[in-house]
C-alpha cells in the first residue's frame, strides 16, 4: 500500500504560526517582539552616560518577567542609492554641483568598497514564560532561547488556546517594556503580524534582495513548495 511522506521545510522551523501580532512556537510558548531604536552613547556627555546607565539599570530592575535583547547586523546592498546619485549628478547645469555631486559619488564608492555598510536593528522578545513553564514543567527561560533554535517540541499545539492564555499574560508585560524604554528615550514599537512574518523571513532567507516585500497571508509560508513523496512497497 502506497505511503504518504509529509515532508517540508516548515517541520524543521520552530514556528508554529504567527497571528494576532504573535508568534506560535511549536513548544505552545507565544512570542511578541518589540523594535527599538538605538542611543549612540559615545556621543553623550559623561554626566548623560552616567544618566542613561541608571535609567537602563532601573528599566532591568522593574522587570519580573525574562526578556531576550536581540541585535541584528545586515550588510546593506547600496548600488540602487550609488545610482540614484549619478543621476542627479548627470542632471546638475552648474558645473560646480556637478562636481560636488560626482565627488560625492566617488567617495561613498571608495567607503563601501573598504567598510562594510550595516544595518543594524534592535529587538525584544516577550514570551509567555510563566504559563509555557507551568504547561512544559521546564525552566521560564526556554521558550525566548526557542525563539531562533532547534529545540523539543510538543507534538501538537493548541493555536487558539495558545493565543488565548498570551492575550491574558502578555499585554501588561508589553506595555511595561515600551513604557519604559520610551522614558529612558529609546522609542519602540510592537512588530505586528506583517513586520513579524517579514522579520523572520528576512532571518531564514538572509541572501534574498534587500527590502523585498511579502505578501500579508502567512499560509502561503505553510504550504511546502516541494510536493510530498510517495513510496510504494
Amino acid at each position: 500500500m502506497p505511503e504518504l511522506i509529509k515532508a517540508s521545510t516548515q517541520e524543521h522551523l520552530d514556528i508554529e504560526d504567527i497571528r494576532d501580532d504573535y508568534v506560535v512556537l511549536k513548544t505552545g510558548g507565544v512570542v511578541a517582539v518589540i523594535q527599538t531604536t538605538a542611543v549612540n552613547f559615545d556621543l553623550l556627555s559623561e554626566i548623560e552616560q552616567d544618566a542613561m546607565i541608571g535609567a537602563f539599570a532601573m528599566l532591568l530592575n522593574s522587570l519580573t518577567f525574562p526578556i531576550q535583547v536581540l541585535v541584528r547586523s545586515k550588510r546593506l546592498d547600496i548600488s540602487k542609492y550609488i545610482d540614484l546619485v549619478y543621476k542627479v549628478e548627470q542632471q546638475q547645469k552648474d558645473p560646480l554641483l556637478k562636481f560636488q555631486a560626482e565627488a560625492y559619488r566617488k567617495f561613498v564608492q571608495d567607503l563601501i568598497q573598504t567598510n562594510d555598510v550595516l544595518d543594524k536593528k534592535f529587538y525584544v522578545a516577550i514570551p509567555s514564560a510563566l504559563t509555557t513553564a507551568k504547561e512544559l514543567g521546564s525552566s521560564p527561560l526556554d521558550p525566548i532561547w526557542r525563539l531562533f533554535g532547534m529545540h523539543k517540541r510538543q507534538t501538537s499545539v493548541n493555536v487558539e488556546q495558545a493565543l488565548k492564555r498570551a492575550n491574558n499574560e502578555l499585554p501588561p508585560k508589553i506595555d511595561h517594556v515600551i513604557k519604559e524604554f520610551n522614558r529612558i528615550g529609546v522609542r519602540s514599537k510592537r512588530l505586528g503580524t506583517q513586520e513579524l512574518v517579514e522579520l523572520f523571513f528576512d532571518i531564514y532567507n538572509p541572501s534574498s534582495i534587500h527590502g523585498q516585500r511579502v505578501r500579508t497571508n502567512v499560509s502561503d509560508y505553510k504550504t511546502a513548495i516541494v510536493q510530498p513523496a510517495i513510496l510504494e512497497e
